[in-house]
Order: C-alpha cells, then sequence, then structure tokens
C-alpha cells in the first residue's frame, strides 16, 4: 500500500501508480506488454478516432539501444534497467465526416488519455511506467520514420521496481512517490482566477 493520501475516497491505484527511476531489468512477458497496450486501446478519444500510436522496444531486442539512444544522456542512465520503452505518439490530423481532414484539436488530449490508462494497468499489475520528455524528439522522429503529422508526446519505461541502490547518488535522493497539489489549486468554480 501506498503512504501517499488523498483528501478524498479514491481508488488505491491513482496512489500506487507513480513514476520510480529504478527497475528490476527483468524481461517483460509479451503477454503482460499486449494486456498493458490493450488498456491503452480503451481510453476515451475524440470521436472515437484514437489518435494515438505507441512505438515499443523490449529489453534485448533489436531496437532496445537505438531507442534508449535517443533519450537525454540523463534519462539513458536509469532507463537501461526498465523492461519496456516506449514513444508516445498522436496523430495531428483527423478524417472529417465530409471525407477530407482537418487539424485535430484534441489529439495530444487523447493521447494523454491513452498513456493514463496504460500507466494504470502497468500498476494494477505490479509494475511501473514513467513517462519523460527528455529526448532528442529531431532524432526520434528521423530515427524512428515518424512522418510530420504525428507529434511525439514522450517516451516511456515500464519495469518492476528494483533496488534504489543501481541509481546515482542524486537519483536515489528523488527515488520516492511524489506528492500532488491540492484540488483547489488546479480546479476553479467559475472563471480563471485572477
Amino acid at each position: 500500500m501506498s503512504a501517499r493520501k488523498a483528501a478524498y475516497p479514491i481508488n488505491p491505484v491513482f496512489l500506487e501508480r507513480w513514476s520510480p527511476r529504478a527497475f528490476d531489468g527483468s524481461n517483460m512477458p509479451k503477454e503482460h506488454l499486449l494486456t498493458i497496450l490493450e488498456a491503452a486501446r480503451w481510453a476515451p478519444s475524440a470521436f472515437n478516432l484514437q489518435p494515438w500510436r505507441f512505438l515499443y522496444a523490449v529489453r534485448g531486442d533489436e531496437n532496445w539501444k537505438r531507442f534508449k539512444d535517443l533519450l537525454i544522456p540523463w534519462n539513458q542512465e536509469w532507463a537501461e534497467s526498465a523492461s519496456v520503452l516506449l514513444y508516445i505518439l498522436s496523430d495531428s490530423m483527423t478524417e472529417t465526416k465530409w471525407g477530407g481532414e482537418q487539424i485535430s484539436h484534441s489529439h495530444s488530449f487523447d493521447a494523454g488519455a491513452a498513456w493514463a490508462c496504460l500507466a494504470l494497468q502497468a500498476s494494477l499489475m505490479s509494475y511501473q511506467a514513467h513517462a519523460m520528455t527528455g529526448v532528442d524528439f529531431d532524432r526520434a522522429r528521423t530515427d524512428l520514420g515518424i512522418p510530420s503529422r504525428f507529434r511525439i508526446e514522450a517516451a516511456a519505461v515500464v519495469g518492476r521496481i528494483g533496488d534504489p541502490a543501481i541509481l546515482s547518488e542524486k537519483l536515489r535522493a528523488r527515488e520516492v512517490p511524489s506528492s500532488r497539489k491540492s484540488v483547489t489549486e488546479f480546479a476553479f468554480s467559475g472563471n480563471f482566477p485572477c
């Protein structure tokens, strides 16, 4: 059980999900990865267009080093011990009911919903997921062959929590679930506060 405390009653999965940096270096069974991705599949999206895409590499496969090398050095250092490395994309264009295409207003919002479902499913399966924007986005677009209409939202790793001793001293000090702003700091009745 998490040491985090909610101000209002919520399901424990929201408190138990966090973003560690120390993973145990184990391989993830393919069925577990597919279950985690299946949860992302069922995320809500505008007009049910499901604009998200996930590119992934699993520890030890032919894509692992290439995917890891697209992270900034700070993230490469700790992401190495994860089981899966993902790049989360969203399609910035949407088909209209008239057959054409237009810019999607909610592609990033929808991809974020899919990411949240993925992260929560991972947590339910005793994994944890950590998203990051410390990515060389230009290189990632080129090296991963991502078309210009797709926005690279973030990278993420998934794995089982490992011993924080594998981390540098600086990272080890941060290896605890973080707190959150109170509801009154981000939710307001009526107009935007002055």
